[in-house]
């Protein structure tokens, strides 16, 4: 693909950001004008309720839209470069699971023992759910890379990350049957998945960690790019493989994790998003591949939430259900189109 072309997709995609970023503030059960809403971003007071829709409401939604997408589509990438599979993805090796693992420890193991779990999420608030599920991440997820480096089947890694997320699922399960009828509610309610919860106050933690984990990965495509032509060939050019492993568990742990902890497991984003980039541009260099995922996994959560709003109704779908609509075909193709996308990776 020319370069010309590339540079006109890249600004029709952030052109597309931004259109939807404004729809996604006017959309909503109650009825704004879109001159009212840009003079409460230019700071002006028009009405109360409307000033407390968009700016307490709506906007930390949208922004917690493009970080989930960017942030998942990114760590998606990541996976699917390092374990050489197009179905990798935060949802389909556990990652997610395990970050669910984290949080369900945390707010319901407070029950069976009240004085760990307890003390800790009542001292670290906000935090203990970030950490909690950035940990559940870690530890599923390094234990499916070690598993990577000993298994080279594709479908052998997608069966481990399969069980790990079956076995981090009992788990919960058994936490579900010991806790009271208000904590399972809670967690329920979290596993549908959810973008209006993000104020802020919790912005102010979540967003620095997932820009961080970007930033980490965009440190690494010239390593990521040397490792689609096989790790033997990226030893050769001095990288070592160890070393990306790491970084890509790192930050896949930051960035999987503390959005899972703020918004619920959002399935598909991750898997979806890479190749929807790489049908767009062609290209299997991570140069091109980093910015459109992130551009692509931020337009495409901006639609799911207007999508999951229901207007004249107070009620808005599980944004789970929306994603899975989306990115559930796309896998399917993925699937039918196996023998295309793993020519992609090589």
């Amino acid at each position: 693909m020319k370069k010309n072309t590339k540079i006109l997709l890249f600004s029709v995609l952030f052109l597309c950001i931004l259109l939807f970023l404004i729809l996604d503030l006017i959309w909503g059960s109650v009825s704004i004008p879109v001159e009212k809403v840009f003079a409460i971003l230019m700071g002006e007071e028009v009405k109360t309720s409307w000033n407390y829709i968009i700016l307490n409401f709506r906007l930390p939604k949208a922004i917690t839209a493009i970080l989930v997408g960017a942030g998942l589509s990114v760590t998606g990438l990541l996976m699917q470069t390092l374990f050489r599979n197009p179905l990798a993805g935060p949802y389909v090796l556990g990652i997610s699971s395990g970050a669910s693992l984290g949080v369900a420890l945390m707010v319901m193991a407070s029950v069976i023992l009240p004085g760990v779990f307890g003390l800790v999420y009542a001292s670290l608030g906000s935090w203990a759910l970030v950490v909690a599920a950035i940990v559940g991440a870690s530890v599923i997820f390094f234990i499916v890379g070690m598993a990577s480096i000993r298994i080279s089947d594709s479908v052998s890694l997608l069966i481990i990350g399969i069980m790990f997320g079956s076995i981090t699922g009992a788990v919960v399960s058994i936490l579900q049957f010991f806790s009271t009828p208000e904590q399972l509610q809670s967690f329920i309610v979290w596993t549908f998945g959810s973008l209006s919860g993000v104020t802020w106050i919790e912005m102010r933690v979540m967003a620095p960690i997932v820009v961080a984990g970007i930033i980490m990965a965009v440190l690494l495509i010239k390593s990521l790019d040397a490792l689609l032509l096989g790790e033997n060939y990226a030893r050769g050019v001095g990288i070592s493989v160890n070393r990306i492993r790491i970084g890509v568990i790192i930050c896949t742990a930051l960035v999987a994790g503390t959005l899972t902890a703020f918004t619920g497991p959002v399935a598909f984003i991750g898997v979806a998003v890479p190749h929807i980039a790489r049908s767009i541009f062609r290209t299997a260099s991570h140069k091109v591949l980093l910015p459109a995922v992130i551009l692509i996994g931020a337009v495409l959560m901006l639609c799911c939430d207007m999508i999951s709003q229901l207007p004249g109704n107070q009620s808005t779908l599980p944004i789970n259900s929306v994603t899975a609509l989306f990115g559930g075909p796309v896998v399917i193709w993925v699937i039918i189109r196996s023998r295309n996308v793993k020519a992609s990776f090589s």
